[in-house]
């Protein structure tokens, strides 16, 4: 056993049949396994958690195929070492040595200009392209990478896979750490499995430190929770895919009037070390674009939630953002202004800078009044019920113009009774 290698890297794969989980994507007459299996390469992209197998498996497919792999960083590598390996892949072909695996690590992180260097020589068949991505794909990667590669979906590992590879790496003694006789409960090994997330990376690293914290050679829960102490276990980045999953979630679970649902979304933000003001933002904004005014607390319930959270701090502010996600959710909800806002703006966009119809203009200086300005105005204060029946406000091409239709529920039935009655007074003008 080479000890000095990471236990994780130390048992890495070697076949197919190693493989722990992606059943989706490796099993039986699945798309993967059989272009692996058929050693046809093709250029390909991995999506998927940290943890989950990418690199492994890009390495069993140049391995499959007999085909040299080269390993870039993009965090690491520039346009310079692109060309190297290019230059390198292109010696192998004239030399009649067989094809070239180029796989690119955290491919999301090259820029277009790095990105474009691949293009040429995947479609003349120089390398074959494996890039490797934590990010969605559609965000990240350029059109025209993306239409020369296959996109493969790889799924977190479940915490029956996590335990198989604990299993792997106590009982493997050439590779694992079956050498050193270590003990380790059924229980704390369902404990750790549910700890790392689905990353396997992240549960033989644990297990590694805990292997060599272990005074008896005894892994024990308290063991894990010293390990763990002070530290998230779960993966979430602010800028990341999981982010805007999450945050679509909880905004549809308060669109869907679901109080659990809507909870356990800005749980899952919080512990994954979410900023409570990210969320205070967009709960702000799901009061006014999913409620509006069918409710018109719900804005003013937000925005003190998120006072109060910056007021109070972690972990007690978050409370009031959960009050707040729970009120939201019971709340009438209406989205008659969200639409007529969209509607009134795309109107602005189309119709350009049409005049203030002249009534409504202001005249503070005698030339203004010369030329009209304000003529003909009626203060609506004046007016019985303060109501100018039949008065304009729209600009002469946009007369008769309706952007906001309030809907029957919550206060927003009032107003639609209201609005009923003041256009019915309009139409008797």
């Amino acid at each position: 056993m080479n000890a000095t290698r990471p236990l994780a890297d130390r048992l890495r794969p070697a076949a197919l049949s190693e493989v722990v989980g992606q059943s989706a994507l490796l099993g039986v007459n699945k798309p993967l396994r059989l272009a692996i299996e058929s050693g046809k390469l093709h250029s390909m992209v991995f999506w998927g958690p940290p943890g989950t197998g990418k690199t492994t498996l890009a390495k069993l497919v140049a391995e499959n195929s007999d085909a040299e792999f080269v390993s870039l960083s993009a965090v690491l590598s520039g346009v310079k070492d692109i060309r190297n390996a290019v230059d390198m892949a292109h010696q192998r072909a004239q030399a009649g040595m067989g094809q070239t695996v180029l796989f690119v690590d955290e491919v999301h992180r090259f820029n277009k200009a790095q990105q474009d260097a691949f293009l040429p020589h995947i479609e003349n068949g120089t390398i074959v392209f494996i890039g490797a991505t934590t990010e969605n794909p559609s965000f990240e990667l350029n059109n025209a990478l993306l239409s020369r590669v296959r996109v493969y979906v790889l799924k977190t590992l479940d915490d029956q896979d996590i335990i198989q590879l604990i299993d792997r790496a106590l009982t493997d003694s050439d590779k694992g750490l079956g050498a050193l006789n270590l003990t380790m409960a059924n229980e704390v090994r369902e404990h750790l499995a549910g700890l790392v997330d689905g990353d396997a990376r992240r549960a033989l690293t644990m297990l590694e430190i805990a292997a060599d914290l272990s005074e008896d050679g005894n892994i024990s829960r308290e063991l894990i929770g010293l390990i763990l102490a002070g530290g998230s276990t779960r993966r979430f980045d602010n800028k990341g895919e999981g982010f805007y999953d999450q945050i679509s979630a909880l905004h549809k679970s308060v669109r869907g009037s679901n109080p659990d649902a809507g909870l356990y979304w800005l749980c899952r933000m919080l512990d994954g070390g979410c900023d409570p003001k990210v969320i205070a933002r967009r709960v702000v904004r799901m009061a006014s674009e999913d409620i509006g005014n069918a409710d018109p607390r719900a804005l003013r319930i937000a925005l003190d939630a998120w006072e109060a959270q910056e007021r109070v701090g972690s972990p007690e502010g978050e409370l009031s953002l959960a009050q707040a996600v729970v009120y939201l959710c019971v709340a009438a909800k209406s989205n008659a202004v969200y639409t007529a806002y969209k509607q009134a703006m795309a109107v602005v966009k189309e119709t350009g800078s049409l005049e203030v119809p002249m009534h409504l203009r202001n005249a503070p200086t005698a030339l203004m009044k010369e030329l009209d300005y304000g003529k003909g105005y009626r203060y609506a204060h004046d007016e019985q019920g303060a109501y100018a029946a039949g008065e304009t406000y729209l600009p002469e091409e946009l007369h008769g113009m309706e952007f906001y239709q309030p809907v029957e529920r919550g206060l927003e039935i009032k107003i639609a009774e209201k609005m009923r009655h003041l256009r019915g007074l309009d139409k008797k003008q």
